[in-house]
């Protein structure tokens, strides 16, 4: 039986990534994808979703988001991904048309739809998913578990306390972890152990057809930013939601209580986990903490080769 899912993502590189594992492996019914302003605006994130999966002849349904974090002035990364958000290969205009539903429209209806219970993937800032939350709340009922790429117990990638994703609209994903839907935490913690290697790249590259290709000249590109801070490798975020949805054996788990600082001076954005429950209160995240990543580089592998 293949996992209903949504993927609501601001590509991006590793969302773009993350994007071509869901679709390309049989484990995983990818029901809609949802766009949000993230690593770009809105404009450019929902561009991309449509042109990588153009490119790669999925035709699904694709809706745009959130313009902006819920109380907060967009932040972006283009030092990371670039003016349109997926420098580096030329990829031509999408060739099928979007929803004409914006992104809480489509995820509330594939929820509502649906006989069974739909695992969220979210690969950006939680925007979206919170306003689906606030204006539906009776909907948690019928998520599976969010699964998100995003949160730190280690320190920050964007400032020292926090990850870029939870930084841009942290006020969302405190909506979201006190949400009470089952949530699973990809965070910094696994995903730098989760890094593809130079040869690695050559290896998708090799395999031939034009995604494979693609997804390595995305990768060369995603590498420039890394090797300044020293990675040996580049770390692939969002891929790791993904893979966790497919193959929850391929991680380490532990649970912990998570909350969101959305007041700090220096600490804004911050996933907070009490490491030795010295709060006593409810563990309510499930924090990915390590990874098979010969495992997981195989699963890419995988995946590219079922592309033409």
């Amino acid at each position: 039986m293949r996992k209903p899912v949504i993927i609501d993502c601001d590509p991006g590189h590793d969302d773009a990534i993350a994007l071509l594992l869901a679709f390309a492996n049989d484990k995983l019914d990818v029901k809609a994808v949802t766009t949000v302003a993230g690593n770009q605006t809105i404009e450019k994130t929902f561009n991309n979703a449509l042109k990588v999966l153009s490119f790669a002849g999925i035709n699904t349904v694709v809706s745009k988001g959130a313009e902006k974090p819920l109380l907060r002035d967009l932040i972006t990364a283009p030092e990371v991904h670039g003016d349109s958000g997926l420098d580096g290969p030329e990829l031509p205009p999408p060739n099928f048309k979007p929803s004409s539903k914006n992104a809480v429209e489509t995820i509330m209806e594939v929820i509502n739809e649906s006989n069974e219970k739909i695992t969220i993937i979210p690969t950006g800032p939680l925007t979206n998913i919170a306003t689906v939350l606030l204006s539906n709340p009776e909907i948690k009922a019928k998520i599976e578990r969010i699964v998100l790429m995003g949160g730190s117990m280690i320190g920050g990638n964007w400032t020292p306390a926090a990850e870029f994703n939870i930084l841009v609209d942290p006020e969302a994903a405190s909506i979201v972890f006190n949400s009470g839907v089952p949530i699973t935490m990809c965070g910094l913690d696994v995903t730098h152990k989760a890094q593809i290697y130079k040869e690695e790249v050559e290896e998708i590259r090799n395999i031939g057809n034009k995604v494979a290709i693609m997804v390595a000249e995305l990768l060369d590109f995603y590498g420039k930013f890394h090797e300044r801070f020293g990675f040996k490798g580049m770390p692939l975020h969002d891929p790791v939601a993904v893979a966790y949805v497919i193959d929850p054996t391929i991680v380490t788990t532990q649970s912990f209580y998570v909350e969101i600082e959305i007041k700090g001076e220096f600490t804004n954005g911050c996933t907070v986990v009490d490491y030795y429950y010295v709060l006593k209160k409810p563990k309510n995240v499930e924090v990915v903490l390590d990874i098979d990543r010969e495992r997981f580089i195989k699963m890419l592998y995988d995946a590219m080769r079922k592309y033409n």
